[in-house]
């Protein structure tokens, strides 16, 4: 599998992570992961800094040396990298923008789910892009880094994002062709640099967006 560079050094990499592919190894070690396929691709030991779930694409950092990847990882864990996803969404949220902020917390089977006692903070910033028929494009800003938390949060205001299995309709959501969700950049500074790193969507998401006005999912 090929995989976009979009900016390297003798530190840190960027790649453009494509859907279906995880992020780290999984149960089954015959099955590919982009970490093995760039351990493999620089013939020396990688770090991963930060995760996508296996069905999103876009912008993941790995760096080359335990010095970088602790002080990006400190970055993340700070809230000081700016990360903007675009998501395509079921329904139309109630304002063009806004902030879901609703404390999360794993459930059985993977799940994430909203608990206002025992679940941790969680920020998510939206905002309207494009309106469709019956979906609409939005931009996400994550402010906290909580597993599934865009996911859950759009889930969570009545406007799912289209393709995902775990959250909404699962008959209605079968019938796209991928999650509608893709890391488009992030930002941050790092060694006296502003880095501004930006992935674009694959053929997979933007022909969804080009035929969705014909109605051709519901």
């Amino acid at each position: 599998m090929e995989i976009e560079i979009l900016y390297e050094d003798e530190n840190l990499i960027a790649v453009n992570k494509p859907e279906g592919i995880a992020a780290i190894p999984e149960n089954d070690k015959t099955v590919a992961c982009l970490y093995n396929l760039l351990s493999e691709k620089y013939s020396k030991k990688i770090y991963i800094v930060h995760r996508l779930d296996k069905e999103v694409s876009g912008v993941m950092l790995f760096a080359f040396n335990g010095e970088t990847h602790r002080e990006l990882s400190l970055l993340f864990e700070s809230r000081n990298v700016r990360k903007t996803y675009k998501a395509l969404v079921i329904g139309k949220p109630e304002y063009e923008e806004g902030i879901i902020n609703y404390p999360l917390r794993q459930f059985g089977s993977g799940r994430m789910g909203v608990d206002e006692k025992k679940g941790k903070p969680s920020e998510t910033y939206y905002e309207v892009l494009n309106y469709y028929d019956v979906h609409t494009l939005v931009k996400l800003n994550p402010l906290t880094g909580r597993r599934h938390q865009l996911r859950v949060h759009m889930y969570s205001i009545g406007c799912p994002i289209a393709g995902d299995l775990k959250y909404g309709n699962r008959e209605i959501q079968k019938k796209y062709p991928r999650l509608m969700l893709h890391a488009e950049s992030i930002s941050f500074e790092y060694g006296g640099r502003t880095f501004k790193l930006r992935a674009e969507a694959p053929d997979s998401f933007s022909q969804v967006l080009e035929n969705i006005n014909d109605n051709f999912i519901l």
